[in-house]
């Protein structure tokens, strides 16, 4: 078995890792409407010569990537076996798919053919505007591994882009698109509870972000760490991803990024059983929020956060550290003012009520409510997250009420939602 010197070659002259070309591959699939399948261990299987004649869709990939054919990047055919010897790879279907990636195909082949490529504002607004677009999907369904792909795709993008752009400031936030589509995806496996993939993604994520020098994406990260951590149960991780979040140099300069990672860390410290911890953090992250200026431009992502949100923050701490009522109160708060867009949100939030209700003994109550985000969700499958929550319901409610009708009844709904795909 020979390494495949040409595809190595390849990889060294466009600067590209074995994830990045993964990442680029899937993009091309995606774009061509097949599944992003390639990952590290196939890209490893071509340069070691393990794969000598990838699959047909692949192949094209790879063309449109490197902008040559299959056989320029050393590949070769089983003996015998011809280029269009399968019906899949005639030459219709051929020039097809590479119509389908040709934008892409004509940014990566262009410096091969020296023809001079600018890439300027207006790809990175564009980008922007995608991604945007992807954060509406998350908010109104929440994770799910088709928004991962999108988001991978559009980080693979960017990072072409990057390589041809005009100058170094829009390289830099091109790293930056780049930074925070994967982050997206990262955030898309951390609401399906995949925490390995999570990490994975979050880990290169926070690359991207440091090249950009992109202290937001960083603090985005840092974010989605601590709540990786919580749902993982380590609390105390939870809480020094929460202070590095806070150490980022955008909590120095914008009060609002500055009051995300107090909120999240005090989450952490509720978890641990500090009281007082949880409660400093909290208050300080309302303090600061009260110091943000409205009308600042922010990434979409950050929408998601802001009074409604910290008052359900402040309902998670509160009923972990045993203040059932207030945490009802807080909880009732935030649903009268997450805006009606943030619908995954609003059922978690509704999710959240029924447990403190639980935790005070108002069964009745507590059934009816989490009833409700099951109606939240209609129509759209449950992210994992909301799952998991449920199932702390669940769980809490046979341990307080074993024997009550109105908990075997909401214990039947809940197996019934359970199995929806």
């Amino acid at each position: 078995m020979e390494d495949n010197q040409s595809l190595g070659s390849a990889l060294q002259h466009h600067g590209l890792t074995q994830a990045e070309l993964a990442d680029q591959v899937n993009a091309q699939l995606i774009r061509a409407g097949h599944e992003g399948t390639v990952g590290d261990r196939t890209v490893r299987n071509w340069l070691t010569g393990k794969t000598k004649w990838p699959h047909a869709r692949q192949r094209h990939a790879l063309e449109a990537v490197f902008g040559c054919t299959a056989e320029e990047l050393g590949f070769r055919p089983p003996a015998g076996q011809g280029r269009c010897i399968n019906a899949s790879e005639d030459p219709v279907r051929r020039r097809n798919f590479l119509a389908a990636t040709s934008a892409t195909t004509a940014a990566v082949a262009a410096p091969l053919l020296g023809i001079p490529t600018r890439v300027g504002a207006s790809d990175v607004f564009r980008l922007r505007n995608a991604l945007d677009a992807l954060m509406e999907l998350d908010d109104a369904r929440g994770g799910h591994e088709a928004l991962e792909q999108a988001a991978l795709a559009g980080a693979a993008e960017a990072l072409h882009k990057q390589r041809l752009g005009a100058t170094q400031r829009i390289r830099l936030r091109l790293f930056s698109v780049a930074a925070d589509y994967t982050a997206t995806a990262a955030w898309s496996a951390l609401d399906a509870r995949r925490g390995e993939r999570a990490e994975a993604l979050l880990g290169r994520a926070l690359y991207l972000a440091g090249m950009a020098q992109d202290p937001v994406a960083e603090l985005r990260v840092w974010n989605s760490y601590a709540m990786l951590a919580h749902q993982r149960g380590g609390h105390l991780q939870a809480v020094d991803s929460g202070l590095a979040a806070q150490s980022t140099a955008v909590t120095r300069r914008d009060p609002f990024f500055a009051s995300l990672a107090y909120a999240r860390t005090a989450v952490g410290h509720a978890n641990l059983g500090d009281r007082q911890a949880a409660l400093r953090s909290l208050g300080r992250a309302q303090e600061l929020l009260v110091k943000t200026r409205p009308h600042e431009a922010r990434p979409s992502w950050a929408a998601f956060y802001g009074v409604a949100e910290l008052t359900a923050i402040t309902a998670i701490v509160r009923d972990r550290i045993g203040d059932s009522a207030e945490a009802e109160a807080a909880s009732h708060q935030a649903l009268a003012s997450i805006p009606e867009q943030f619908r995954r949100n609003r059922a978690l939030a509704t999710a959240r009520l029924a447990l403190a209700q639980l935790h005070q003994r108002d069964i009745d109550q507590a059934c009816t409510t989490a009833s409700h985000a099951f109606e939240l969700m209609s129509g759209s499958p449950l992210p994992g997250r909301m799952r998991f929550l449920l199932g702390d319901f669940h769980r809490d409610l046979i341990t307080l009420a074993p024997t009550a009708a109105i908990a075997q009844e909401w214990a039947d709904r809940y197996r019934s939602e359970w199995r929806r795909p």
